[in-house]
């Protein structure tokens, strides 16, 4: 095996550090995605001639419920007999810093938030549930493009040993062998998934019906991430004794919903804007 062709990656996680503070890549990407976030979900209520007041509501409820689910789902899914087999592990529950946030949580969480926000804001400003979470999704993949690139700086959440010459061989954490860079897989699959959810809301909007995005990205973002969990290394040791990994088995109802909302979208064919644009 010629370690020349591979990409030896010991890159700080840190931006700087000064003293015991540090600031990590992972929480500024982190937060990035909700800062753009906000920008794109603006776009589209200017866009569709919506008032910007449920903005910034939006924004606290999508950050509140992304941390509080993500951390449940990894403490629920991922380590439970961790988290709630001692104080001291119980209490780390409340430490979200120390690593352990869960996507598929964190999904969850953010389509209860979005019942409680439509709720509010719906109704007066002639938006539905489906409606936000068409837009939602869109954010979503942005955002975990961002994310999966933390992942990477952090040299965590990484595949297999693989023999390919875009291998990476994660020093800092001691490893010598090259292994799939799994977090660049699913940071492109998600910008890819991002883009093309883009693409067609500004182009071909009329085309669609109300609820095809957030459908589409189920099946998208779900299905790419099955598919790379087959090459990724388990998270928790409970998962090498399972045909499935605990990531795929939480995929297959996301799968499932997608392909639903998309043949539910199709037969009542709800327009997806709230208004024309004009274009």
């Amino acid at each position: 095996m010629n370690a020349l062709l591979y990409i030896h990656w010991h890159v700080s996680p840190y931006i700087f550090q000064i003293g015991s503070f540090g600031l990590r890549w992972y929480s500024v990407l982190f937060l990035g995605g909700f800062i753009f976030g906000w920008y794109l979900f603006r776009w589209f209520l200017r866009n569709e001639k919506i008032s910007l007041e449920i903005l910034d509501p939006f924004l606290y409820t999508t950050l509140f419920a992304t941390i509080v689910g993500a951390r449940l789902g990894h403490v629920l899914f991922y380590q439970p007999d961790y988290y709630f087999g001692s104080w001291d592990g119980f209490v780390e529950i409340f430490m979200p810093w120390r690593g352990g946030l869960a996507s598929h949580g964190a999904a969850i969480a953010l389509i209860l938030s979005m019942i409680w926000y439509v709720r509010k804001y719906g109704k007066k400003n002639g938006i539905d549930f489906l409606w936000v979470l068409d837009r939602l999704c869109i954010i979503v993949a942005f955002a975990g493009f961002l994310i999966r690139t933390g992942n990477l700086f952090n040299s965590e959440i990484y595949g297999n040993v693989t023999t390919l010459p875009w291998g990476f061989i994660f020093e800092r954490n001691g490893e010598t062998e090259p292994r799939h860079p799994t977090q660049i897989y699913e940071a492109l699959s998600y910008l890819l998934l991002a883009l093309c959810l883009l693409w067609i809301y500004a182009k071909r909007s009329d085309k669609v019906y109300r609820g095809f995005f957030f459908g589409a990205f189920f099946v998208g973002c779900f299905g790419m991430r099955f598919l790379i969990e087959f090459i990724k290394e388990p998270q928790v040791a409970f998962e090498t004794s399972m045909t499935l990994d605990m990531g795929q088995w939480l995929s297959i109802p996301f799968i499932i919903a997608g392909i639903c909302l998309l043949v539910y979208s199709y037969i009542r064919k709800t327009p997806a804007l709230v208004v024309k644009s004009g274009k």
